[in-house]
């Protein structure tokens, strides 16, 4: 399982994936990498963070 967060406020990786044309490379590679499931994070869960 792959886990791509896709908001521009993203705790972990601060926003790398939020463009389409990054997300799709980064999902690309998951699948590579052997992932069979990608869970796609689309609102930030980082503390302090507004929802």
């Amino acid at each position: 399982m792959g886990i791509l967060n896709v908001t521009p406020d993203s705790f972990w990786d601060g926003g790398r994936y939020q463009h389409l044309d990054a997300a799709l490379r980064r999902a690309e590679a998951m699948l590579e990498e052997g992932a069979a499931i990608i869970d796609v994070g689309g609102e930030s869960s980082r503390p302090a963070g507004s929802v």
